[in-house]
């Protein structure tokens, strides 16, 4: 056997030896550590717990002369309580919110404040990593800066609170202190504000509810953003049952407490001022300073409002607004090109915390043409070239669907700045399909259109719109929404001559104590060139001097209607402009978008009382001001000509002239209805026959409902429906929706919304499947009086009649259908608003003021060699008049010739029978 020696004691072995640099190195880091401890507690020693917090202040806005006072805005509503009055059970709901470790550790996280500084020094993030504790130090001592120096006194005087005061007391001068929203400072306030009871009577989860007003307490409230204060909130809870303070699942589980409605309270700022200083604290809050510091901190903040704009602003609003219909909204935005400072601003006249109209999309109309323009002299086209102003026209992006001028104005040979000036849409149509309509959406993001409006991306379709996510030429019609402030930065744009600057209200704020916290330090950027702006600028001034002058200054502008559905009236009126040193926006319309008039029943359009408050206000707000010189036209780009090629040979007309064209009724020859009605019915069916021989074939049926009377050439007999069928897929829907008791669901209204509006196929196919197939739409059929449409597998080959399809339309009036009082509602306002290459067909026996309900169908079909089916039937209403009428067709060459048949029979039903 062979015996192993023994290595003997432990310090005869060889031992491990770090290398000398290694051992140096740990020195090193130990000694450092032992001084930057000592360096830590010797900052922390001279830091000095000030004895009591300092109360809240009211902080004061400024007009931008500093001296004269705007309004004041802060926190009153606070009544301090005891921890032991906070239920425990809400007390963990702040606890889960922001700090779960609490009582555990000393006052500071130490990793977390190692990230922020880190995130400070190396990324400038501002990032922040706060205990309660710290929290409370920086709502009770210190200011809202994002700075390592503030971070560093919140570290010191954190550990000195823990030192000084229990963990109890520390959380309960917390949440005495937080600022929740809605003017409550302190849990107790909050209790009141939110829930209207005391806090030692709240829940958990109504705790929970004001624990996610923390991180906001703009957006944490239900009534500002309903789905990001849930989203809080479920977080929360789940954050409670991870701690064990709730079963498992209840966070699914558990229902959103009832939350009282937003109320104006004693400290809340009314008038204009009051969505300015709502505006000035959103500012502030990008900026870093809370809006606690806000409404607490005594702040004096120099806005960049005007004294004398905002009040040429109000008056010109009260002016115009005295004694007109009550539902009429009005919005105006006037910036200081030179600056980017909003200068006057009114969104509504409520006060603090209501729905600001100066911040809403809507779409801008015609206000959107100079960026047209704009975007067409960067592809080198002058402001002079010559386009197509005939209307209507056809246009390979509308797939046949003609599109009209305002008034239906003609100008064949049109310089640009004359169908700028005429607002005509067909020129500046044709230019979009020229340059591209995505040149035109960069051109408008980098002139002050932000790229998207919440999560929806701006200047493109939405779903429902023929092609969601992209960008049509429908943008020269200004059909993409645009807030009335982000329209004024892209006029302020246009005024200082290419070069863009944030919009934004605040000048500077200093602190109670006179340090200055915040000063506006924005540089312009080159976003156009000068030479492009100078020729908008030319442009935009003959519109001017056609719409009328502005006193004592040059101006230069740009009205515009977006009309409502298919009628006169428009939904949107606009003016925007500029005179040297202030562009302004004018909007009216209504909360929900729907006809505007004036008392008189005037319809408004941008050149009557948007163009009237734009006016006066620009005269009053520069009155005594000194002249600026205007900006001579550049003439940048060639002479483009190509577009008169649509014209065709036979078109003559001088350059420039502008003149009436046919007028909505135009066909309508109302002196040949007299006689008996059997007389007429013989005349229209003479006529209608002789017509019949010129033209491929067609059918007609009509049915006044003020007299009852019904007409019918051939409408017995069959034919293709092509899109038509889609009134009766809806109906068929909402028959079965009401058979099991319900209403139709989100998915299916903006399904049939698109079926309907926009015509949708894809769309029409699903309505289809969901209400059965044919068998369905058979079913349906029966139910609402059809006794000759055989429904196909393919539901655009569905044959009907005209008389059946007038069946269809009189389920939407008679009270007596299968169809209750809601389904016909929502049928005839579909049916009404339909998109605007859609307003074709028996429209045109529409008189002036009278209201069509209209589905429309087209289809090139291959088995008849590409012959089109045009089909149209509708309802028409006004004073005196209710009447439906069907008119099916087929055999055309051509989408237009099908589309002239049909109007012209629905026009000679009405000349003749006189309805």
């Amino acid at each position: 056997m062979t015996v192993t020696a023994d290595p003997g004691p432990a310090s005869h072995r060889k031992r491990f030896t770090l290398p000398r640099w290694c051992r140096r190195t740990v020195a090193a880091l130990v000694v450092g550590a032992v001084g930057l401890g000592a360096g830590v507690a010797g900052y922390v020693a001279s830091v000095d717990l000030p004895p009591d917090p300092v109360p809240p202040q009211a902080s004061v806005l400024y007009y931008r002369d500093g001296r004269t006072v705007l309004t004041r805005i802060g926190a009153t509503d606070r009544t301090d309580v005891g921890l032991s009055q906070v239920p425990v059970p809400v007390q963990r709901a702040f606890l889960a919110a922001e700090d779960r470790g609490f009582y555990d550790h000393a006052g500071v996280s130490t990793r977390g404040v190692l990230r922020a500084l880190w995130a400070n020094v190396f990324h400038d993030s501002g990032q922040g990593a706060s205990t309660i504790t710290q929290q409370y130090v920086r709502n009770a001592y210190l200011t809202q800066d994002r700075t390592v120096s503030r971070k560093a006194k919140e570290f010191a005087l954190a550990l000195k609170v823990e030192n000084r005061f229990s963990k109890d007391e520390i959380l309960q001068r917390y949440l005495n202190t937080i600022y929740f929203g809605r003017g409550a400072y302190g849990i107790q306030a909050a209790a009141h504000a939110y829930f209207g009871t005391t806090v030692d009577r709240l829940t958990g989860y109504q705790g929970a509810v004001l624990a996610a007003l923390i991180k906001d307490p703009t957006r944490g409230d239900p009534a500002a953003d309903a789905e990001w204060a849930q989203t809080r909130w479920r977080w929360i809870l789940r954050a409670m049952t991870e701690q064990g303070w709730l079963p498992a699942g209840e966070a699914d589980r558990a229902p959103y407490p009832a939350v009282a409605k937003e109320s104006v309270t004693a400290n809340t700022v009314g008038g204009a001022a009051g969505l300015i200083a709502d505006r000035v604290e959103d500012e502030l809050v990008r900026a870093g300073i809370s809006r606690q510091q806000v409404r607490t901190g005594g702040l004096r903040i120099t806005t960049t409002i005007d004294f004398t704009a905002q009040g040429a602003a109000s008056d010109a609003v009260a002016a115009a607004l005295r004694g007109q219909p009550k539902e009429l909204r009005t919005a105006l935005v006037a910036i200081d090109p030179a600056s980017g400072g909003v200068r006057a601003y009114y969104g509504g006249d409520r006060g603090r915390g209501y729905f600001d109209d100066a911040l809403a999309a809507r779409p801008p109309a015609s206000t959107i043409k100079p960026v047209v323009l704009a975007a067409a002299e960067e592809r080198g086209i002058g402001f002079q070239s010559l386009y197509n102003g005939s209307s209507p026209r056809q246009f390979p992006s509308r797939q046949g669907v003609p599109l009209y001028n305002q008034r239906n104005l003609q100008c064949p040979v049109c310089p640009l700045d004359q169908a700028m000036v005429h607002s005509l849409n067909t020129p500046f149509y044709a230019l979009a399909e020229q340059i591209g309509p995505d040149t035109i959406r960069g051109l408008a993001h980098r002139l002050g259109v932000p790229e998207k409006y919440g999560k929806q991306p701006t200047m493109v379709d939405v779903a429902g719109d023929p092609a969601p996510g992209r960008t049509r030429p429908d943008i020269a019609l200004g059909r993409y929404p645009v807030a009335p402030a982000d329209l004024a930065t892209v006029y302020a744009t246009l005024a200082d001559q290419g070069r863009r600057r944030d919009r934004h209200f605040v000048d500077s704020v200093i602190t109670a104590k006179g340090a200055v916290l915040h000063l506006y330090a924005g540089k312009p950027e080159r976003v156009l060139s000068g030479a492009v702006a100078a020729d908008v600028q030319t442009v935009l001034s003959k519109v001017v001097a056609k719409d009328g002058e502005v006193a004592g200054v040059d101006a230069a502008a740009k009205t515009g209607s977006q009309q409502w559905g298919d009628t006169t009236d428009s939904s949107d009126a606009w003016t925007a402009g500029w005179a040297p040193g202030l562009a302004a926006v004018t909007w009216i319309g209504r909360e929900q978008p729907g006809p505007i008039r004036e008392k008189n029943g005037k319809a408004i359009n941008g050149d009557g009382m948007p163009y009237r408050i734009w006016q006066t206000f620009l005269a009053a707000a520069l009155r005594g001001q000194p002249a600026r010189a205007v900006t001579r036209p550049s003439h940048v780009g060639r002479l483009e000509t190509t577009d008169l090629r649509t014209l065709g040979a036979a078109i003559k007309a001088p350059v420039g002239a502008v003149f009436q064209g046919p007028q909505q009724g135009d066909q309508v020859d109302r002196s040949k209805a007299t006689g008996s009605w059997q007389q007429r019915v013989g005349r229209l069916t003479k006529a209608l026959d002789s017509y019949a021989a010129t033209v491929p074939e067609f059918s007609v049926a009509v049915a006044d409902r003020k007299t009852g009377r019904r007409f019918s050439y051939h409408g017995g007999r069959r034919q293709e429906s092509a899109s038509i069928i889609k009134a009766e897929l809806l109906a068929a829907l909402l028959l079965k929706a009401q058979d099991e008791g319900r209403e139709l669901t989100t998915a299916e209204k903006k399904r049939v919304t698109k079926m309907i509006r926009a015509s949708d196929n894809n769309a029409a196919s699903k309505v289809y499947d969901a209400v059965g197939g044919p068998d369905g739409l058979r079913a349906a059929g029966e139910r609402l009086g059809l006794s000759d449409t055989d429904p196909d597998e393919s539901w655009g080959l569905t044959r009907t009649t005209a008389d059946d399809q007038l069946e269809v339309l009189a389920a939407l009036t008679d009270p007596g259908s299968a169809l209750d009082e809601d389904s016909r509602e929502l049928m005839l306002e579909l049916m009404s608003s339909v998109n605007a290459d859609q307003k074709w067909g028996v429209s045109a026996a529409a008189l002036p003021g009278e209201r069509a309900a209209l589905k429309n169908g087209w289809v090139s079909r291959t088995a008849e060699d590409g012959r089109w089916i045009i089909n149209s039937m509708g309802r028409i209403s006004g004073t005196g008049t209710d009447t439906s009428v069907v008119v099916l067709s087929h055999g055309h060459g051509d989408k237009q010739p099908g589309i002239d048949v049909v109007e012209h029979v629905a026009a000679l039903t009405r000349s003749y029978l006189g309805w």
